[in-house]
């Protein structure tokens, strides 16, 4: 992690409709984040299960890759998705959902994410996703 990072990761995922929407929180507890999707019955997909719907799953992903980005990284702007493939590995439960991500690669203009989902017991995730994401140098405009 860059020693210059101050950059309050919780205000900046509120700063984020759709973060919101899905009630996605952020644990910061030193060098390390978590992301945190707290359920509520709008993230069923599946009521007969009942299951997490795959596209909350989905961005809860992408949301925990671009933090953790957001977190390592400095700059004026959110990196983009470029692309992300996600795999489901097995059902969302209706309970809280916990999300870590890795930089695996990073250049100067994309970045390789690696994340996983999980709910009870990390060594059996949801879900997980690659993904690639554009950086926007701080000196480059807009």
């Amino acid at each position: 992690m860059s020693g210059k990072a101050v950059r309050d990761i919780n205000a900046l995922m509120q700063a984020i409709p759709y973060a919101r929407f899905l009630g996605i929180t952020v644990d910061q507890r030193g060098n390390e984040i978590t992301t945190v999707m707290h359920f509520s019955d709008k993230l069923i997909g599946n009521p007969v299960l009942p299951a997490l719907h795959g596209g909350t799953i989905g961005a809860f992903l992408e949301t925990t890759a671009i933090a953790q980005l957001a977190f390592e990284i400095e700059g004026d702007s959110l990196p983009k998705p470029i692309g992300l493939t996600i795999d489901y590995l097995r059902s969302g439960r209706p309970v809280d959902t916990y999300g870590r991500a890795v930089i695996t690669k990073q250049g100067r203009r994309v970045a390789t994410v690696h994340a996983e989902a999980w709910q009870d017991d990390r060594s059996r995730p949801i879900a997980a996703a690659h993904g690639h994401f554009l950086l926007k140098p701080a000196d480059e405009p807009a």
